[in-house]
């Protein structure tokens, strides 16, 4: 029986694959007669020359111009840009209903773009039907109407690009229909009324263009597109106010439009900040140009033709990077900084029409008359406005304070005489807590709004303000110092956990202090801790202190930071034997938020903090395994620690000042490099190893993916693409070379980090295409190891 059916199964086989092998071919040949149609319907444009009836388009050479990309034997990407220096010219009998027809029969299209083919006509609804797509760009075309209803049933969408085209009308209301949107550009059109509200929704938003279009009205609530990089809205009718903003902005431009309102005090908390251009506005009142100059990130600044006011001084500092400056045309008073005029040859700086000490200005008046008349009133007429009422408060508050005086003089003699033998024995110290338990704050630091920072008066990252905590609230929270709160002690003191009223846990360090500090001694430190709050550090939350008996001298101070309950990133890599380690997605992100925290503490902060001096068991991960570092160089208690009276510890080490910036900078580099070998190779690299672990991850580079995979951590070797395996191992490399100079910059690195992450994802499918993200790897920032 069993011979009898052997030719029956054969044949049933060879059917199967016949019929398989027709289908393929089938649908490639269906591929073929679809783009070849395509290429009919735009008239046979000189960038589709080459194709033709024999051409295999699913393994066609790409070009930045033309490229086909299949999976499966499906076409997922379509990339079509004509000549944009001379527009393709379709005939009158041009059907873009019949051309997105013709698209109808590429189902599994992702990524469609279509520049500067000539298509005219309005978008038809049938765009839609592509239920796929992801990324959409048709620019440079002559489409004219609204953008069709039937748009929100692209829910995968993520990149919408419609610029230079003739589209008009209102935007609708239904962006809550496209969560994972990350581009939005529709510049050059003629879209007219408010934006929808719906916008304020895109939580992974990154780029927001709406440039040279009609808009008007007030700009919605944008601070809470947590991840927007780009927010260009020039050449419309926005206004009258200045839009509330995320603090990750890179570029803001707002030239020409209806603004009249004065500029927010916090933008200088926009750390990221390159580009700025408020031009052509008549935005009032004073500015902190101060501030704006010394943004770490800024290149470019433009608030020429408003009517700001504001003060300029010649010791003004500015970034480095600060490539051009337009003042003009506003109402700034004062002298040109040195800092500016000094570097004019390497930089644009233009300051004409205001009234500064030099030529081609006002007169004084002139600013003066003209800040009346939009309303900008002098700060010493405000004050002569209240005079008579502080005249009457300072009298009233005079006469009881002067009683008190009298009281306590006569309070005092009473108690040196009774109480001079007891004070003498007790040499105890006592525990008190500030002198403003309630706010926070000592009247002393709230008068002087100097040392008062941005992370102190408003919550950042997701945590609560910056605060003093009272003594209260710290022995409450640790039950008295009590033995279960122990987490650890060196020289410099101990650690704690607690739980504060609201139920958050905490970690709070003591420091004691051999020498006597009042609380005005450590004004500028509460400035300096209080900023070091971001999403992959371990934030600060808070200080308290603890005085002597006698007088206000701090005897030992506490900084309170977030509690991070999930361990080290080494006890996730290498110590397995308790608990399942991280998968190579899980450590590349890891990576990447380590790279991040770096990036922070070089350029989120001033002054920038370097030589941290980082290892991977500084680094610990949160309840969702953020990665968050837990020891870096904060500048906290450096001038007592240099004589003596402080010892630094992990979390407050002194910067190494004589170095350069520079070679502080890569030291950082060349420890991440480290950390990140370890999350490869999956164990702890001792540093006597680390070259020698190096030399071998560079021979693997060039070597195949069976003798790169046969090296690293054997628990993930299953799980990773090879391209971003490699790419890993670049930077590990990268990172490691001994000459300093020679190693990436921390951008460079995070670019690099992101290109693998991204090829991991759409490998695993985590992404829904192969191209997903529509923000990708710039070449010039790829790493080519040699």
């Amino acid at each position: 029986m069993e011979n009898k059916l052997h030719p029956k199964v054969l044949l049933v086989l060879l059917t199967l694959f016949l019929s398989t092998s027709d289908t393929n071919q089938l649908q490639s040949s269906s591929h073929t007669h679809t783009l070849l149609r395509l290429k009919r319907l735009l008239n046979f444009p000189s960038i589709l020359s080459t194709w033709n009836s024999n051409t295999d388009f699913c393994n066609t050479d790409s070009k930045a111009s033309l490229n086909v990309v299949c999976y499966e034997n499906n076409i997922t990407q379509l990339h079509i840009v004509g000549e944009t220096t001379k527009p393709q010219i379709l005939p009158k009998n041009f059907s873009i209903d019949s051309f997105f027809t013709t698209l109808l029969r590429l189902p599994s299209l992702k990524v469609l773009t279509l520049v500067s083919l000539g298509l005219w006509g309005p978008l038809p609804s049938k765009i839609s039907s592509l239920s796929s797509l992801e990324i959409v760009n048709i620019s440079s075309n002559f489409l004219y109407g609204s953008i069709p209803q039937e748009l929100p049933l692209l829910s995968h969408l993520q990149a919408f690009i419609l610029d230079d085209n003739i589209l008009e009308g209102k935007l609708s209301d239904w962006f809550d229909s496209f969560p994972s949107l990350t581009v939005l550009s529709l510049k050059r059109n003629l879209f007219n009324g408010s934006l929808p509200d719906s916008l304020t929704s895109l939580e992974n938003l990154r780029v927001l263009s709406l440039s040279g279009n009609h808009f008007n009205g007030s700009v919605p609530d944008l601070s809470r597109l947590t991840n927007l990089q780009v927010l260009e809205l020039d050449d419309n009718y926005f206004g009258p106010n200045f839009p509330r903003i995320g603090k990750k902005l890179v570029t803001l431009v707002l030239r020409n439009n209806k603004f009249r309102s004065s500029i927010p005090n916090d933008l200088s908390s926009c750390y990221q900040l390159e580009r700025f251009d408020i031009s052509d506005n008549t935005f009032v009142g004073p500015i902190q140009l101060a501030s704006l100059f010394s943004i770490p990130s800024i290149t470019y600044l433009n608030i020429s033709r408003n009517k700001l006011s504001g003060m300029i001084f010649e010791n003004m500092t500015c970034n480095f990077g600060l490539e051009a400056v337009d003042l003009s045309s506003n109402l700034l008073t004062g002298n040109l900084p040195k800092c500016l005029v000094s570097n004019s040859n390497d930089r644009k700086f233009l300051y004409d029409g205001n009234c500064l000490e030099d030529q081609n200005q006002h007169k004084q008046s002139f600013c003066h008359t003209e800040a009346l008349a939009v309303g900008i009133v002098p700060n010493e007429r405000k004050k002569n406005k209240g005079l008579s009422k502080q005249v009457l408060w300072f009298g009233i508050v005079g006469g009881t304070f002067g009683g008190f005086v009298v009281l306590a003089l006569i309070f005092s003699v009473i108690r040196r005489v009774n109480g001079k033998g007891m004070m003498m024995m007790n040499s105890e110290t006592k525990l008190i807590s500030e002198n403003v338990a309630s706010s926070g704050y000592t009247s002393k630091l709230i008068s002087d709004a100097r040392y008062v920072s941005k992370p102190m008066k408003f919550g950042s990252v997701g945590l609560p303000p910056y605060r003093a905590f009272s003594l209260e609230e710290i022995l409450a929270a640790t039950n008295n110092f009590d033995t279960t709160s122990f987490m650890g002690e060196g020289s410099q003191g101990q650690m704690n956990r607690g739980q504060l009223k609201d139920g958050s846990l905490v970690a709070i360090r003591s420091i004691k202090l051999t020498k006597n500090y009042r609380n005005q001694d450590f004004m500028q430190h509460i400035e300096l801790i209080s900023k070091f709050r971001h999403h992959h550090l371990v934030s600060v939350l808070g200080h308290c202190y603890e005085h002597y008996l006698d007088d206000s001298n701090v005897r030992r101070i506490f900084i309170v930071f977030e509690y991070v309950p999930n361990g080290s990133l080494k006890s996730w890599i290498s110590d397995r034997h308790y608990r399942k380690c991280l998968n190579w997605t899980q450590r590349i992100a890891a990576a990447n938020g380590v790279a991040k925290g770096i990036q922070f503490l070089h350029t989120g902060i001033v002054p920038c903090v370097y030589s941290n001096n980082l290892k991977i068991t500084d680094v610990l991960l949160d309840q969702n395994f953020v990665a968050k570092i837990s020891s870096y160089n904060m500048p906290m208690l450096s001038n007592m620690g240099k004589v003596g009276q402080v010892n630094p510890s992990n979390l407050f080490k002194s910067p190494s000042f004589n170095k350069s910036i520079k070679s502080e900078d890569k030291s950082d580099i060349h420890d991440f490099g480290v950390i990140l070998m370890e999350l490869i190779l999956g164990r702890t690299i001792k540093s006597r190893n680390v070259d020698t672990l190096k030399n071998l991850l560079q021979s693997s580079i060039t070597a195949d993916d069976e003798a790169r995979k046969s090296i690293i951590d054997p628990s993930i070797r299953d799980a990773c693409l090879d391209q971003s395996l490699k790419t890993m191992m670049e930077i590990c490399v990268r990172c490691l070379v001994k000459e300093q100079e020679d190693r990436p910059s921390i951008d460079d690195v995070l670019w690099n980090l992101q290109f693998a992450s991204q090829v991991q994802d759409a490998w695993r499918g985590d992404s829904q295409s192969s191209d997903s993200s529509p923000i990708s790897p710039l070449p010039s920032r790829r790493m080519n190891f040699h």
